[in-house]
């Protein structure tokens, strides 16, 4: 079995939270930072972070870390899909048996991102989805074999989204009974409730 690869996509502006999410400071460290540690504990040998906007600056805080590479989206203003093709171009020379895809702005623990990837080997379905309530949320566990599909998403067929209607079938929606897999910090004020929820 080849290794388990996450990409964490952190190459946006973070527009509408008015300061690099990335670098958001986050259970004694940056949000970045506590991301790739929780990918590593969570079970992924090995961390391809997707960088653009200010990528030096982001690329210095992971600089000698084992386990951490960095791939450049130059493209990143075209939308989040350029971001996960240069994710998917970066892991193809890993030869992944399951890929982890995460943002930077969606914070999870070691423990929820085992229990994805748990789930997702014992069920060898295609696609896994975390889901809270029915919802889901992420990180999603994608099985190596639709790397391919991955590497041709558009922006305007919803990236992603395309891939996992494409394999519906295959896919496992896993309820995890833990809400922090639905958070996603857009705004300030989804910071704010974020840091409220672990108190």
């Amino acid at each position: 079995m080849g290794p388990v690869i996450a990409i964490l996509l952190a190459a946006g502006e973070s527009r509408r939270m008015g300061q690099l999410k990335a670098l958001l400071p986050w259970q004694g460290s940056t949000l970045l930072e506590y991301q790739v540690t929780a990918l590593l504990e969570g079970g992924a040998d090995r961390v391809v972070v997707v960088v653009g906007h200010r990528a030096a600056e982001l690329e210095a805080k992971l600089e000698g870390k084992d386990g951490v590479s960095c791939a450049v989206n130059p493209d990143y203003l075209q939308g989040k899909t350029t971001s996960l093709k240069a994710g998917v171009r970066a892991v193809e020379k890993f030869q992944p048996h399951v890929i982890l895809i995460l943002n930077v702005d969606q914070p999870r623990n070691p423990e929820t991102i085992q229990d994805v990837l748990r789930r997702h080997l014992a069920e060898g379905s295609l696609i896994t989805i975390p889901t809270f309530n029915g919802k889901g949320g992420h990180p999603i566990a994608i099985a190596a074999q639709l790397l391919p599909d991955l590497g041709s998403i558009e922006e305007e067929s919803q990236g992603l989204k395309a891939v996992t209607r494409r394999y519906e079938s295959s896919t496992s929606r896993a309820e995890l009974g833990t809400p922090e897999i639905l958070w996603d910090l857009n705004t300030p004020q989804d910071y704010q409730k974020a840091i409220e929820a672990q108190e």
